[in-house]
């Protein structure tokens, strides 16, 4: 007797693809590749804003086997806000990976914000995530990434699944910081007082720039302590807790150094706020 294949399930393969570049009559795009489910689409900025992109999965989510891969390039002088307009989904897998790639590449003289909102981790999720950004000398970033591990509002906990995050960041070509999250077991370590200690959601953000040790103070205020200066021009701010509060606070964060570093305004970019 025959025995029935397993079933082969469609899976998405996500890319963009975006280069950008400073002209004489403002922010210019000079290239943009994509393939569904992933789109970009430039909102006009509010005033005193520079350009946005916004990233949309116009799939509502991934799931275990699709893939998503971004990659950001700023030309010289280029100056670029780049967020989505809602939280990333992670389904619960049927045993694959989800994995997603971040590649963002800056020039000299560019200026950039990462802001994504979160990304929520259903339970019995398995995320693949890897971040890896290379910058020009006096290139500029502020970086922030935030994961929440089940749904929140439902009070679903993420006790199955895992997660492999890792982000790696160079300056003129040389490695200066590496880190990497893993969790194999997110019911052992949500509890784990060396873990997550019970914390439901995590975030990451990063101040890059020649000055960024004259933020110091700010940002462990912002951060309760929880940050520091990693690597010369480096600063790296963690939170752990509710996940509404950890929004909450990565906002709050945003906005302000968002306008001490780059004169931006002191407020979230607008799809955070509609």
């Amino acid at each position: 007797m025959s025995v029935a294949a397993a079933p082969h399930h469609q899976r998405a393969r996500g890319r963009a693809a975006l280069t950008f570049a400073a002209g004489p009559a403002g922010m210019g795009l000079r290239e943009l590749d994509q393939s569904a489910p992933l789109r970009l689409l430039f909102p006009d900025p509010d005033p005193g804003e520079p350009s946005i992109a916004a990233l949309v999965n116009v799939a509502g989510g991934l799931t275990g086997g699709d893939s998503a891969a971004f990659a950001l390039t700023l030309l010289p002088g280029g100056r670029l806000t780049l967020t989505t307009p809602a939280a990333e989904k992670v389904y619960r897998s049927l045993g694959p990976q989800t994995e997603i790639a971040v590649r963002i590449d800056l020039a000299e003289g560019s200026v950039c914000e990462w802001l994504p909102q979160e990304t929520i981790l259903f339970n019995g999720a398995r995320l693949r995530r890897t971040i890896d950004i290379a910058l020009a000398p006096d290139a500029r970033l502020l970086a922030a990434e935030m994961l929440v591990l089940g749904r929140a509002a439902r009070g679903e906990v993420f006790t199955q699944g895992d997660v492999r995050d890792a982000w790696r960041l160079r300056r003129g070509g040389r490695l200066v910081w590496a880190d990497t999250l893993r969790l194999d077991d997110p019911a052992e370590s949500r509890v784990a007082r060396f873990g997550l200690d019970g914390a439901g959601a995590l975030a990451t953000l990063l101040l890059a720039m020649p000055e960024a040790e004259a933020h110091r103070e700010r940002v462990r205020d912002l951060a309760e302590g929880g940050a520091s200066l990693v690597a010369p021009g480096l600063l790296l701010a963690r939170w752990m807790g509710d996940a509404s509060a950890v929004r909450a606070a990565v906002g709050t964060a945003i906005a302000e150094l968002r306008h001490a570093a780059f004169g931006h305004p002191a407020r979230l970019p607008r799809l955070w706020r509609t």
